[in-house]
Formats: structure tokens, C-alpha cells, sequence
């Protein structure tokens, strides 16, 4: 069986103020292993009043997973916390039942990636927590240096927990570069470029891919290793975990399996207190208002 290998362009949107390109969920491609949302912020200079700030929301059945690049950004959630993410620190706010929480950018300069992580069924009713990860372990490959987010690379593990077997490094290189890099052929993988040109030629693939910002590269299992190489500064992410047979129901801010979940949540964040959700304290502003629940139906099985 040949290795199933595909381009995904991702969607060019604006959140809070800042440009994102979004290549997770997508019609052709929804998750990969338990990443189900994938954000790329940035980068972006904004004027003072025009700063990215993202009122109280709320949500479901995820892990919502921040890497900042640049700039700092100030969250806050319903449990309490209040933290600066700074950048090479990565903020993990598992949801569970349900939080709110919002994100106020404190810097003119922002980049980041935000990821979310679909919690699988024995945890997705699980109390909400909050987690800040201040350094994270790094590993030189070929030329790229790593930061290895969440999972295992190269000898180095991230403390950053996770529900499923997952893999996410930050790979960067200031010039010309060449790496093989060793992969978990359980896993299915994806390259997500956010600055510069890369060619990726994954094993048991007979072509050599060239990808650029606004374009991820899907590997399925069975590839063995992949060779990175750029010709200039480059910088991308590398997302993998194990397969999920049946994709997560995706709408607004809820991860959840069945539409009357949907419905429910939406009800909750209406009411006064939050529901489920409750409220966040420090931020001044009004919270966002859910939108209307369109018609929805479960994601076929993979």
C-alpha cells in the first residue's frame, strides 16, 4: 500500500484583529491524530487600538494549546487563572466539561500558533484545567533547531501532558538546512509551514514537496522518516498522533460527538451566569454571543 500523502490550503480569516490562515479543520482533511484546529496567527504589527483582543467564550471537549513566536499575550479564564504567554512558552487550557476564557495581546508584534487537541471519550467530561509551560525542551536536527511542544523528538520529551499519543515540534532554521528526521510510523503527520520554503520528502513517497505559509502537508501512517531541507530561514510545525477513526464534531468554540450536544452548549453560554461555562473575571468588555445553531451531522468515519 503506497504512502497517502496530501496538500491542504489552509482558509485566510482574521481573529481578534490579527490575519490567521487556518489549515485544520478542512473539508478534505478534519484531524490529525487529535489535532482538530490549527491556527497560524500572524505574524502582525497592529497600532495600539487595534490590538488583538478576544472577549469570554467558551468551550467543550478540547485542549486548546498556544505556542507563542512573538509578542505577549494576557489570558484569562473561568477558573481564575491569569497568565502571560510569552514567547517559546505555550499556554494548555484542557476544557473538559466546559471554561471561558479570553486573550488580550499586550504587545504591538504578535505571532503564534493556536492548536486544539480533541479530547478523547473518557475525558472530554473531565474538570477544566489550566496549565502555563515557561520552558519547553529543545534539540538540534540537521541544521533546524527544535522545540519539541508536546510528545517526543530526538531524545527529547516535552513536559506538556497530553490524552492520546501526540507529537508537536517547532523546527526553525536561520539558513540552509538538511534533516532526517525519525518518525512514529503509528502516527499520521503533518507539516505546517509558517515562514519561508521547505521541501519535504517524506519515505515511500516518490515525489519531493515543496510547501510554503498557508499550505500544511499531510503524511499518513506507515512513513518511517523525512528528509526537511530549505535553502533559506524557514520555519515550520510538525503535528502528529495516532489515527482517529471517527472524527470529533466540530462547531463554533464545542468540540463534542452528536448535534443536540451542540444545541445544549449553546443554551448554557446564553444564559446570565455562563451555565457550565461560568464567567470571566478582569476582563473589560462584554463576552461574545453565541451564534444561531445552523443544521449539523456527525463527520463520517475516516
Amino acid at each position: 500500500m503506497s504512502l497517502h500523502v496530501e496538500r491542504i490550503t489552509s482558509h485566510v480569516g482574521d481573529v481578534g484583529g490579527i490575519p490567521i490562515q487556518r489549515a485544520l479543520p478542512n473539508k478534505g482533511r478534519r484531524v490529525i491524530g487529535a489535532w482538530c484546529f490549527a491556527d497560524h496567527a500572524g505574524p502582525a504589527t497592529l497600532p495600539p487600538e487595534r490590538r488583538m483582543n478576544v472577549g469570554p467564550h467558551p468551550h467543550t471537549g478540547l485542549s486548546t494549546f498556544s505556542w507563542m513566536i512573538e509578542g505577549e499575550i494576557l489570558h484569562r479564564d473561568s477558573l481564575g487563572s491569569e497568565q502571560v504567554l510569552r514567547a517559546g512558552q505555550v499556554n494548555l487550557m484542557t476544557a473538559g466539561h466546559g471554561i471561558s476564557h479570553s486573550e488580550e495581546s499586550l504587545t504591538d508584534r504578535i505571532h503564534l500558533a493556536q492548536l486544539w487537541i480533541a479530547l478523547p471519550d473518557a475525558e472530554r467530561e473531565r474538570a477544566p484545567s489550566f496549565q502555563h509551560f515557561p520552558d519547553l525542551p529543545r534539540c538540534g536536527v540537521g541544521g533546524f533547531e527544535g522545540t519539541v511542544l508536546v510528545g517526543e523528538l530526538a531524545g527529547q520529551r516535552s513536559p506538556v501532558p497530553s490524552f492520546t499519543p501526540l507529537l508537536g515540534v517547532d523546527l526553525v532554521a536561520d539558513g540552509p538546512a538538511d534533516a532526517v528526521l525519525a518518525l512514529q510510523p503509528a502516527f499520521e503527520h503533518g507539516f505546517m509551514l509558517l515562514e519561508g520554503a521547505v521541501e519535504v520528502a517524506p519515505t515511500g513517497h516518490d515525489a519531493v514537496e515543496t510547501v510554503e505559509p498557508g499550505t500544511l502537508l499531510y503524511v499518513g501512517p506507515g512513513c518511517p522518516s523525512v528528509e526537511l531541507r530549505c535553502s533559506a530561514a524557514a520555519r515550520l510545525l510538525l503535528l502528529g498522533g495516532t489515527p482517529w477513526p471517527q472524527p470529533p464534531l466540530l462547531w463554533w468554540n464545542f468540540v463534542g460527538r452528536e448535534p443536540a450536544e451542540m444545541a445544549a452548549w449553546a443554551q448554557d453560554w446564553a444564559r446570565e451566569d455562563g451555565g457550565r461555562f461560568g464567567g470571566v473575571q478582569g476582563y473589560a468588555g462584554p463576552r461574545i454571543v453565541v451564534p444561531p445553531v445552523p443544521p449539523l451531522r456527525k463527520p463520517e468515519p475516516v
